[in-house]
């Protein structure tokens, strides 16, 4: 089936995803409250997304974190997080949390990582953390699924 036959759910259930939606936007509200920051916010989402594998959201997050100064190169070494010295402590655990998150089915949040994590986050931050990455693995799947379209964007003008 070719994509432009796929059914988008955000299309096919408007009020489901609206819900998710609206649900996305409060996770938003709870990390910003926790303290948050949109960086460290948009890096994380753009790491799970590219380990989910979702195109799609790994533009929209990109966009949103280059809008909060986070650099090119930055965002490049998200692949190799471990082996880079561009994130801090904050940034890796939170990194590593998400991993976690999108294999879910590996082992779940280990004891050790839940252990080194609520040592560098509060509590707040570390619910905050789950749940966007709850939220982000869900719209991962959306998109996955619908085979959102992620064309190339326009060349500018060197």
């Amino acid at each position: 089936m070719s994509p432009e036959h796929r059914i988008h759910l955000s299309k096919a259930a408007r009020p489901a995803y609206d819900a998710l939606d609206a649900f996305a936007r409060t996770v938003g509200r709870l990390a910003a409250d926790a303290g948050i920051g949109e960086r460290l916010k948009e890096l994380a989402l753009i790491h799970s997304s590219q380990l989910n594998g979702c195109a799609y959201c790994v533009r929209v997050h990109v966009d949103r974190a280059v809008r909060v100064g986070v650099t090119a190169d930055e965002i490049a070494q998200l692949a190799t997080w471990r082996d880079s010295g561009v994130f801090d402590e904050r940034e890796r655990a939170a990194l590593e949390l998400g991993e976690a998150y999108v294999h879910i089915s590996d082992e779940g949040v280990s004891d050790e990582l839940y252990d080194h994590v609520g040592g560098v986050f509060s509590e707040e931050e570390y619910v905050a953390l789950s749940w966007l990455f709850v939220s982000i693995n869900a719209f991962n799947r959306i998109t996955i699924a619908g085979r959102y379209p992620v064309p190339p964007l326009p060349k500018r003008d060197a």
